[in-house]
């Protein structure tokens, strides 16, 4: 039989395939979360997240001095304070663990690329991520809450915020409070599209934000929907966004091609704790190769559209990439 097209020709070897691939990554584009728990010599592996940890700021350079000879430079900062109360004070407080966790960073490790996330679950004692009004998020007083987060987060040094409350309006108003206060060139990587997820389990339970009632879907989106995510999406466009995060990340791979392909701001995906606990628990009963599901997952996101990619598996990828076995 005489065929011309033979597309097995182009994997043949693989230096070919190598050569040929459509989809390319780079430690360039991994962001590795940190969970900063408030004390010291605190150095303790999360039970719901096997590989990662909780740790201190005196010790979080461990973990960011690691990653850096790992090839992963950029990190995102979640904060576990000591003490919580109704409107979250400890998020705001210039002395808070996230605000020290910014500064040991940057003392031991200044080219560090540090971006916290701006919320309040972690810190408000009934777990919502807002000021309540009764059972309500009051969305428009949590404004001024997070404005707050994301201004004690700049003073410390951070280089970008990433508020992800998913309240109404949050970009806009923590843009203009950053520009008045003279932090301008800091960037907003808003979680544009957040759903209402049950994959962010084991997070929950690394921070300790489960909601003391109720859930949050009446500010977190429906996963039911598609369209709703351009919208809100646009809305953070608009607004004065410069990275739009989709949230989570596997089971949301048309919504991360949908965002790239209507938006011109660079897409990043989350890929979050319960996708992250899945593949720990498959591999550790011996279901899956982690490895081999790894590196195939996060080359899917980005062929999918993400140009960046927050994972817990960053240092991982980051060796996969030196392998040759990604990239």
């Amino acid at each position: 039989m005489e065929m011309s097209n033979r597309p097995r020709r182009l994997r043949s070897s693989a230096v070919l395939r190598k050569m040929v691939r459509e989809t390319r990554v780079s430690k360039d584009q991994l962001v590795y979360p940190i969970f900063i728990k408030e004390g010291s010599g605190i150095y303790t592996e999360i039970p719901s997240m096997p590989g990662q940890y909780h740790v201190s700021p005196d010790r979080i350079d461990e973990v960011v001095g690691r990653s850096i000879e790992q090839g992963v430079s950029r990190f995102i900062l979640f904060g576990l304070p000591a003490e919580k109360d109704e409107c979250g004070s400890s998020g705001f407080d210039d002395g808070g663990v996230v605000q020290e966790g910014i500064r040991a960073v940057k003392r031991a490790n200044p080219d560090a690329y540090v971006i916290t996330d701006v919320c309040m679950c972690e810190y408000t004692s009934h777990g919502h991520c807002g000021i309540l009004s009764g059972q309500t998020v009051d969305n428009d007083l949590t404004l001024e809450y997070l404005d707050k987060i994301a201004l004690s987060h700049a003073r410390a040094g951070c280089d970008m915020v990433a508020p992800s409350d998913m309240m109404d309006g949050r970009v806009e108003s923590m843009r203009s409070a950053l520009d008045s206060s003279g932090f301008a060139d800091v960037p907003v990587m808003s979680y544009a599209v957040k759903y209402a997820s049950s994959f962010y389990g084991p997070f929950r339970s690394a921070v300790d934000s489960t909601p003391a009632f109720g859930d949050r879907k009446t500010y977190q989106m429906d996963y039911h929907n598609s369209r709703e995510a351009m919208r809100e999406a646009a809305l953070d466009v608009d607004q004065g966004a410069d990275i739009l995060i989709v949230k989570p990340a596997l089971a949301y791979m048309d919504i991360i091609r949908d965002v790239k392909s209507s938006f011109d701001l660079p897409v990043a995906a989350y890929c979050v704790s319960g996708e992250y606990s899945m593949v720990k628990a498959a591999a550790a009963a011996g279901f899956i190769d982690e490895y081999g599901v790894m590196c195939e997952s996060a080359v899917c996101l980005f062929r999918a559209g993400a140009d960046i990619l927050i994972t817990y598996f960053a240092p991982e990828l980051a060796q996969a990439i030196d392998r040759g076995d990604i990239g």
